[in-house]
């Protein structure tokens, strides 16, 4: 395992394996989004676990639409950075890098402390149902389409988030584009119906993507890692494809990375899916093949494939989720040739919180 377990250089995190923690929205923050000290021990454990990188859950960044479940984490103001320094500080201890994600949850909105009405590209609700898992709404709000002023203070609050994230002493952050939320709501056709500069043509959709990033690469300048997330499906859509196909999503990689983002970040149900309605590549295989970005991948890595996907895609980091809630210590049980767990979905019952979490392995270790 010399070679997945090897520390990296990623632009410029100096990892000190290939491992990185997946995002996975936890919902256990305080009610006014200020990170406590559950998510500084949920963090931790997978520092301590052998996680190289850890990748936070999706983290509002304005006081106007920006929150999507209740009990989600902020990064805007002074408590929500004192708050995540301190997590930050006891993973570093632990000796691992962290990036926050930063998410704007658009019209996949379920709750927010600050508003009842959600904000879209066009007036389009998500397809299928929202996600029981993470709040009690049984239905999609209708959102308001937005208006230039409503995308200026989107960019605004990824760019002051991310000078937030530097003051808490992250690593970089990751711009959340994926999923179905806010960035990749403007990517996608089916929920971007616009016919101003950001709807219509790829080149139109992909705009406001770009100018969040260069936004945040403006704000926090060359030596802080920016990267953003990426994926054609969403969480209640998995199969919504581009209809410009592979080289529409190589449009989507070289923009962001002409923006200033140093690495992408593709996520799909597999990490080798081929997923486009034109071309024969997956998401990962897309991404690779442009020059002068970095990669992290996710999409089903476990213990059986990660070798061969770190030999497939030489320098990438490999996302891992579901066994790292699994196992939390997941990269040194790999590392110790020790049992891997698969995952039972009733750790996430009712809800998915680390509180839940936490009752459901005092339950099963007894």
């Amino acid at each position: 395992m010399s070679d997945v377990m090897q520390a990296i250089q990623f632009k410029s995190i100096e990892v000190p394996n290939r491992f990185a923690l997946a995002p996975m929205t936890r919902t256990s923050a305080e009610p006014d989004g200020t990170p406590n000290g559950l998510m500084a021990d949920h963090y931790e454990g997978y520092a301590k676990g052998g996680f190289g990188l850890v990748i936070t859950e999706g983290t509002y960044t304005d006081d106007k639409a920006s929150q999507g479940y209740a009990n989600q984490p902020g990064i805007i103001n002074e408590a929500q950075i004192a708050g995540w320094k301190t997590i930050v500080d006891r993973v570093h201890a632990a000796g691992s890098k962290i990036l926050v994600q930063l998410m704007h949850a658009g019209a996949q909105f379920q709750a927010n402390r600050y508003t009842d009405q959600p904000l879209g590209p066009s007036e389009i609700i998500p397809k299928g149902a929202p996600l029981g898992f993470y709040g009690d709404q049984t239905e999609w709000k209708t959102p308001r389409a937005m208006t230039e002023a409503d995308i200026q203070t989107v960019i605004d609050g990824f760019a002051q988030s991310a000078i937030n994230a530097k003051a808490a002493g992250f690593d970089g952050v990751e711009i959340h584009g994926a999923n179905g939320y806010l960035l990749n709501q403007f990517l996608s056709t089916y929920f971007n119906r616009r016919e101003d500069e950001y709807g219509g043509p790829l080149e139109n959709r992909l705009r406001l993507v770009a100018e969040v990033v260069r936004a945040v690469r403006n704000a926090v300048g060359e030596d802080f890692t920016v990267g953003i997330r990426l994926s054609q499906g969403t969480v209640t859509d998995p199969d919504f494809q581009l209809p410009e196909g592979e080289s529409g999503f190589r449009q989507i990689v070289e923009a962001v990375r002409d923006a200033g983002a140093d690495f992408v970040h593709t996520t799909d149900g597999d990490v080798n899916r081929k997923h486009f309605v034109k071309g024969d590549q997956s998401l990962a295989g897309v991404a690779a093949s442009v020059t002068g970005i970095g990669l992290i991948l996710n999409g089903n890595i476990d213990e059986t494939n990660c070798q061969d996907v770190a030999n497939q895609f030489p320098g990438a980091l490999l996302a891992v989720g579901k066994k790292a809630l699994a196992n939390p210590d997941f990269v040194q049980r790999l590392k110790d040739g020790k049992e891997i767990a698969d995952i039972d979905f009733a750790m996430l019952q009712p809800k998915a919180t680390i509180s839940n979490e936490l009752a459901w392995r005092r339950q099963n270790a007894a």
